[in-house]
């Protein structure tokens, strides 16, 4: 398994093999019916050059037209037959393709849904994307045509070369011999081919990934004046792209010259050799007529099996890419496949340090009852984003440890996982479809009720009532645009519908406004009443609100306990109460306020 820097692996030649064996092997009656159609037109079409041997040694021989007519009668009757078999093996070949492609994409959605969120973030959306669209489609040609062809081809091409060995076994020998400079080709080019599209494929995901992260960070990148910075960023990318492009390309222009030089070398050394044969009487007139057509034939199969080769090496590579997803890590069941015995969430000397940054988290201890409500204040870049991904099993201390239950959440099975702790933040996705599809994805056995409660438990459904299809109402491209707040609300809805024992909030409310956010908050520790929610606060009233306040300073938890003990207390969080409601009342927004925000 080999994987480029922040990508996905891609797997072996080893592992690819094992992938086709398996697919093959699901579809193995399609398959080898397919084999045995291509065998039969493949037997049909080697009739014609023999019957044109007898024919030249009917003539010779003086024979009557009778025995020519019938002859022609012969070959033009094979060759229909050829026509016949090889169309019904391509049809066959094609729905074997077809649905063994179907598998292909099932089994990469399938893996893709199963990497931890941890895993996708740092191999980025770009690659995924890439291997999903570009690297699926060029498996679905290749399972679909090229695999259907090449089969076509060889099972032609060992026939050809079959029927010259049978008509002679030295004019066979001598005919394989003259293909040698074909194999020296082959192999200085199969030697490099692989690598170089891998090469190519990696410099198209980094190109997919500067250009979705240019994309969806566009506002950013206007406010913090990074144009000219994305923009060199991304020319260095397609530059990169071109010259593994350039090099594939390269290769290509050696390869199929060569080769197509040497086409003629068997058919002449054929009739050289066979001449001088002849002429010592080893050999019929006939025969070598017959083997130079074989040999002439043969180098049509031979020219479609080199093409396919090649786009074998592009599309082998593509599946390597595919198949490499099924090698990426994975939540793991550890301990979890008898699931935690409580709701009960304990960190323990928790330190974590990003792998381009200092360390994060310098030794956090936390404990979080069952049912509680915990808000977590702090300065930006005191750790609070990092212990959310922490609790929620995103990522993995680098030492200690965050249990749930007794249970490490990072060994936790994503399924159960989600069951478990669910982590809401203020990025979010309006997925294309109804109001109802994409509420059903957090409950698919909902009904139109708790739809509706669930809309009503974050405010949200008297805008939904008044769209012109209420939970039929097509959202996004082609339907109703929806705002920040609206798609911040069917989030949490789906969080709602959820009902998880956990509840992470990382500024989930942080798009809509003051009033709105508190009545949203509200309704939802109404709903979630009994569950464990852990808000990271950047509204003191979310603090306020909550049972107890944990204040994280530089990497630590430096103040914990309710609200009144810790303005009594007149700590960091008793001064930032004091300037917060003072100043502004309870909807204020202070730059001291501003700088507890994550």
């Amino acid at each position: 398994m080999t994987a480029g820097e922040g990508l996905l692996p891609v797997a072996d030649r080893g592992a690819v093999r094992r992938a086709g064996v398996r697919l093959v092997r699901a579809d193995g009656r399609a398959f080898a019916a397919a084999l045995l159609l291509n065998a039969l037109a493949s037997a049909a079409g080697l009739a014609g050059p023999w019957l044109v041997g007898r024919i030249v040694d009917e003539v010779r021989a003086g024979h009557g037209t009778g025995a020519v007519d019938r002859l022609a009668l012969g070959i033009v009757l094979c060759a229909l037959a050829q026509l016949l078999l090889a169309r019904w093996a391509r049809y066959v070949g094609h729905r074997f393709g077809e649905r063994t492609l179907a598998r292909v994409r099932e089994e990469y959605v399938e893996r893709v849904l199963a990497l931890p969120a941890s895993v996708v973030e740092r191999a980025g959306t770009g690659d995924l994307t890439a291997r999903g669209t570009a690297d699926v489609a060029a498996v679905g040609t290749t399972l679909r045509d090229v695999g259907p062809e090449l089969l076509v081809n060889s099972v032609q091409a060992v026939f050809v070369l079959g029927a010259v060995f049978l008509l002679d076994p030295l004019l066979g020998a001598f005919g394989l011999v003259c293909l040698a400079p074909i194999q020296l080709a082959l192999r200085w080019y199969l030697r490099r081919a692989r690598d170089a599209y891998l090469a190519e494929g990696a410099a198209t995901s980094r190109v997919a990934e500067i250009v979705a992260a240019t994309a969806a960070g566009a506002r950013t990148v206007e406010a913090f004046r990074l144009r000219e910075r994305r923009t060199a960023a991304s020319r260095n990318a397609l530059a990169e792209s071109r010259r593994t492009r350039l090099y594939t390309l390269r290769l290509r222009t050696v390869f199929f010259p060569a080769v197509e030089v040497t086409y003629t070398v068997p058919v002449v050394g054929v009739l050289l050799l066979g001449g001088w044969l002849h002429a010592r009487g080893a050999v019929g007139v006939g025969a070598v007529v017959a083997a130079a057509l074989y040999l002439r034939q043969f180098t049509e199969p031979l020219d479609q099996i080199l093409i396919r080769v090649e786009q074998l090496q592009s599309s082998g590579a593509s599946f390597a890419r595919v198949e490499g997803l099924a090698q990426a890590p994975r939540g793991e069941s550890g301990g979890g496949s008898a699931g935690p015995a409580d709701d009960r969430i304990d960190v323990r000397g928790v330190r974590y340090a990003y792998e381009r940054g200092g360390e994060v988290l310098r030794g956090v201890d936390l404990t979080v009852r069952p049912g509680e409500r915990l808000a977590v204040v702090g300065p930006s870049g005191a750790g609070k984003t990092t212990l959310s991904r922490l609790l929620a099993g995103i990522d993995r201390p680098g030492s200690g440890t965050v249990t749930v239950g007794g249970v490490p959440v990072a060994e936790l099975a994503p399924e159960l996982l989600r069951r478990q702790v669910v982590l809401v933040t203020q990025e979010h996705h309006v997925f294309l479809g109804t109001v109802r599809d994409n509420l059903l994805i957090a409950e698919p056995a909902a009904g139109d009720a708790e739809l509706w409660a669930a809309l009503a438990a974050v405010d949200a459904d008297g805008w939904v009532r008044d769209l012109p299809d209420g939970l039929d109402t097509r959202l996004g491209a082609g339907g109703r645009p929806t705002d920040g707040s609206q798609a911040q609300q069917l989030a949490l809805a789906r969080v709602v519908l959820a009902d998880p024992h956990t509840l992470i909030l990382d500024e989930a409310t942080a798009l809509l406004d003051p009033t709105t956010a508190r009545h949203t908050e509200r309704a939802l520790a109404a709903v979630l009443h009994g569950r464990t929610v852990i808000a990271i606060a950047h509204r003191l009233h979310t603090a306020h609100d909550a049972d107890r306040v944990a204040v994280m300073e530089d990497g630590l938890v430096t103040e914990l306990g309710t609200h009144e003990e810790l303005v009594a207390a007149g700590g960091a969080y008793a001064a930032l109460w004091r300037t917060w409601h003072g100043e502004h009342g309870e909807t204020g927004d202070t730059d001291q306020q501003s700088a507890y925000r994550t």
